[in-house]
């Protein structure tokens, strides 16, 4: 049998190394923890075939059994991708997911994803601390040269790094029902805070054996490349999970993050108090 599909997707610096390195540790779940390139595979295969003159003149006389060809196709593509994997679930991390996940479900009717929050003014503030730490060196999408608020008024525009993911996140009220229910929420600041808690919540919402992670002894696995994001985002993994400082945000800065993103507080964080 396919193991079980859980993509990791969600936001930049919310955590998704430390909960692919915590996923990793749970003996029935394959997670190599590196961001993959299987969604941007399958988007890329959706729009060549959808320009492919061959595959177009099929669809007028022959649309179901051509349309059949390319699900099998694109199925037989996701499970393929993770062939070698003998446990009950595999992890695939990439951004994009959320933004793909009625396509992901078309595929794989049984895929689930987690979605990685975070205060947006921290994430801000993260990127924002790295860049400090490697001033030298431009973004790959060319924003040193922006002072701190234009920086981040970019950071948050609809293509940039905080910008996109939070589009997908914003469209999740309009996905029916059934679609939500294949949806993990989970926050960077309760994991931080409760990681063996949430863990175990998160392995029974998965449908797997009960686990207790040691949030003190933690595996370390093959890190993920940090120069293809010019040192920006790094993804480096401990041994432990330690609560980072928090990063102070200029008052205009966080203000305005707050304000044009109250949808995503009142959302995400009804309860949660970003000035603690």
């Amino acid at each position: 049998m396919s193991p079980k599909f859980v993509g990791v997707t969600g936001l930049p610096r919310a955590g998704s190394t430390l909960l692919c390195q915590l996923l990793a540790q749970h003996p029935e779940i394959d997670c190599e923890g590196n961001s993959s390139p299987l969604c941007n595979t399958l988007l890329g295969i959706r729009r060549l075939v959808s320009d492919d003159t061959f595959f177009l003149s099929q669809l007028d006389n022959a649309f179901d059994s051509s349309y059949a060809h390319l699900l099998s196709a694109m199925r037989g593509f996701l499970r393929g991708w993770h062939h070698d994997c003998r446990k009950r679930a595999v992890i695939d991390k990439n951004r994009a997911w959320l933004h793909a996940i009625e396509l992901l479900l078309h595929i794989e009717p049984d895929a689930r994803l987690i979605v990685c929050l975070r205060d947006l003014t921290q994430i801000y503030g993260s990127i924002e601390a790295q860049h400090q730490r490697t001033i030298l060196v431009d973004f790959i999408d060319h924003l040193a040269d922006f002072d701190r608020f234009g920086r981040a008024d970019m950071l948050f525009a609809k293509d940039k790094a905080i910008g996109s993911p939070l589009i997908s996140l914003h469209a999740v009220p309009d996905l029916p029902k059934a679609v939500q229910e294949r949806l993990y929420f989970l926050r960077f600041e309760d994991l931080m805070e409760r990681p063996a808690e949430c863990m175990s919540h998160l392995y029974a919402w998965m449908g797997l054996a009960p686990f207790a992670v040691d949030p003190g002894r933690l595996t370390v696995g093959v890190p993920e490349s940090d120069s293809h994001y010019h040192m920006k985002y790094p993804h480096k993994q401990s041994s432990s999970v330690a609560r980072p400082r928090r990063h102070e945000v200029p008052p205009r800065i966080q203000a305005q993050i707050e304000g044009a993103y109250s949808w995503y507080y009142a959302l995400y964080y009804p309860q949660y108090n970003t000035a603690k």
